[in-house]
């Protein structure tokens, strides 16, 4: 069983839980998901089984969150589970306002990730520095987001107003630390009270199964239906197809010679992760080692990370 499993991950179990989850689910050991949701928080959370833990770092890793802001309140872990640390009236705050201040945070931002993550920090893990009652000094970090939008708000005109934000940022983002930076921003103080991830990169949240529905699949050997193909994962990598005589080469990770189609010569030439397939099987991720004398659209290619 090699591929990938799209889970929605319910509030309350770690990301670890569910691949634990999984583990017992499919009698599989080698299982791992594609980045870290906090305990709290539902979502998208992938599970990538077998084969398919070799390309996790060649995955789309971009996240899409709604979240909510909640202004008026500062809590030592940013988030609805810690304590309240500092309490203001937002009585008089405008959406109008918040609009404005959240364009600053839209682009390439700089974040100290909160001690509650999952960063390591002298090879411990800040969230088991802060169990200890400790803090430590954060190296900032840099993040993209490409969009921050407010959805809906509410609770407007009181001390503690809420806001319905969407957020699409790079992997490495911090939510609850754009909600504090906000409020701080503003003057202020917040914290985020509410997160559901909605996708992470190819996968979104339409197309999850709950741990339930899994389960009823295995219970009816129908568990491969949600099962998502390695070749069906890497859709944003180019594609190159791997003659019959050359499948052993690229099995023993040998630089091939295979000719690109005029609508995947530009993607390759810009020397990106590319698939080599076999009948829409990948059997490992290459790079382009350069293009052959003479020849329009025939390159050499490397496999980095042979999958079959």
């Amino acid at each position: 069983m090699d591929g990938v499993l799209n889970i929605l991950k319910p509030p309350g179990m770690t990301s670890h839980d569910v691949v634990n989850f999984v583990r017992k689910l499919t009698g599989k050991k080698k299982v791992g998901h594609t980045g870290t949701l906090d305990p709290g928080a539902a979502g998208v959370l992938p599970v990538c089984i077998g084969k398919a833990t070799k390309i996790i770092q060649y995955m789309s890793h971009d996240k899409e969150y709604r979240a909510e802001m909640t202004l008026g309140q500062t809590t030592t872990t940013q988030d609805s589970f810690g304590l309240v640390t500092e309490v203001k009236d937002c009585s008089t705050l405008k959406v109008e306002q918040v609009d404005r201040i959240l364009k600053e945070f839209t682009g390439n931002i700089e974040q100290i990730p909160p001690m509650t993550s999952a960063v390591k920090h002298k090879g411990k893990k800040l969230y088991e520095i802060a169990r200890a009652g400790e803090e430590v000094e954060r190296k900032v970090r840099r993040v993209s987001v490409h969009e921050l939008l407010i959805i809906d708000s509410f609770d407007t005109g009181l001390p503690l107003p809420k806001f319905i934000i969407n957020i699409k940022c790079s992997a490495g983002t911090y939510v609850r630390t754009i909600c504090s930076d906000i409020g701080k921003r503003l003057g202020l103080c917040a914290h985020m009270s509410f997160l559901l991830r909605t996708s992470a990169g190819y996968f979104d949240i339409d197309n999850t199964y709950t741990l339930e529905e899994l389960k009823e699949l295995q219970e009816s050997s129908k568990l491969r239906n949600a099962l998502i193909s390695i070749n069906n994962t890497l859709n944003d990598l180019c594609c190159v197809e791997v003659r019959e005589n050359l499948v052993n080469a690229v099995h023993n990770g040998n630089r091939v010679v295979l000719q690109v189609d005029k609508i995947n010569k530009n993607e390759i030439e810009k020397d990106n992760y590319i698939k080599l397939n076999f009948y829409n099987k990948t059997l490992a991720i290459g790079k382009t080692a350069g293009k052959v004398s003479g020849s329009e659209n025939t390159y050499y290619f490397q496999p980095v990370k042979v999958l079959e």
